[in-house]
């Protein structure tokens, strides 16, 4: 059975009226799911919080201990031009990074799989030692590392697809050869990074302004399935960013509702052959509230 991972916490995170990362995201997702009929099909769970040593598997110490002494109790803390803490943000952010410590749990033990967290803040711009991007911990990181560490696991494959290249997660994992890192995005755009030539473990795939579906397929085509073949994950991790949609703002990229269940139904492919189907999905971009949700449903409906 699909799983669904959320927690009240992550729409108490709130950046201010005019920041893209706004918690009416979660509710037009939320929305949109009932209006699908999916929740019928959906086993939901809440979001445990992450504790500090689950976010120094792939977080310095110092950086750990840094973001929660600074957390404010009122008003806000403005980390960067993007990142802005309230006195919600940490535990949205623990709850954020424990939804994919969970949503590996229930995958390895069979309870709940594939499994998609509706989480907020995103993560994969979180760098070892530095928030960026909206980001305070690396969310999918902090899961990769637990399927790492609790279960042995050798191959796990990251798929980051976004407009903003994963550039936290890629810092994290760049010298770690059971992980192989694939990115899609647009380029050149922030945060900058993403265009070097291609490691054994890091696959980038970037995009020029404008491209469409069909360039964004072929891409995938080229690149990220071969690499997928090869490496043979025993589990799927997705940063499942929505803001290349053509109708969001945030993109210069034309990306549509089939373009995610198309490279989903690849993903649920390959997971079934190498991985016994286990795959988890953290949502990262996608600011634009009605083609996040579609996206986000067909993106579960080809899960199914």
């Amino acid at each position: 059975m699909l799983g669904l991972i959320s927690h009240a916490d992550c729409r108490e995170h709130d950046p201010g009226p005019l920041h893209p990362d706004r918690p009416e995201r979660l509710d037009a997702i939320h929305n949109q799911i009932i209006m699908s009929g999916l929740e019928f099909v959906i086993r939901q769970y809440d979001a445990p919080l992450a504790s500090r040593d689950e976010l120094k598997a792939v977080h310095d110490d110092d950086y750990v201990e840094r973001i929660f002494a600074i957390a404010p109790e009122t008003g806000e803390v403005v980390i960067d031009g993007d990142t802005v803490m309230n006195p919600h943000s940490l535990s949205a952010a623990r709850r954020a990074a424990g939804a994919g410590i969970m949503a590996v749990d229930l995958a390895m033990r069979g309870e709940a799989c594939p499994v998609f967290c509706a989480v907020r803040p995103p993560g994969h711009h979180a760098e070892r030692n530095k928030a960026m991007g909206f980001c305070l911990f690396d969310n999918a990181a902090v899961a990769t590392a637990h399927a790492l560490n609790a279960y042995g696991l050798q191959r796990v494959a990251i798929l980051d697809f976004d407009v903003h290249h994963g550039n936290g997660t890629e810092d994290i994992f760049k010298d770690e050869p059971r992980v192989l890192f694939c990115s899609s995005f647009q380029h050149p755009f922030y945060p900058g990074t993403g265009h070097a030539s291609d490691t054994r473990n890091l696959v980038d795939v970037p995009l020029s302004a404008g491209a469409n579906g069909k360039d964004f397929r072929a891409a995938i085509t080229e690149h990220w399935l071969p690499a997928l073949e090869a490496f043979k994950p025993e589990l799927i991790v997705l940063s499942a960013g929505f803001d290349a949609h053509m109708l969001d703002d945030m993109s210069g990229l034309s990306l549509t509702e089939s373009d995610y269940a198309w490279l989903t139904e690849r993903v649920m492919e390959c997971a079934r052959r190498h991985a016994k189907g286990r795959v988890i999905s953290m949502l990262e971009g996608g600011y634009e509230p009605g083609a996040l949700a579609r996206s986000v449903v067909a993106h579960l409906k080809a899960m199914i």
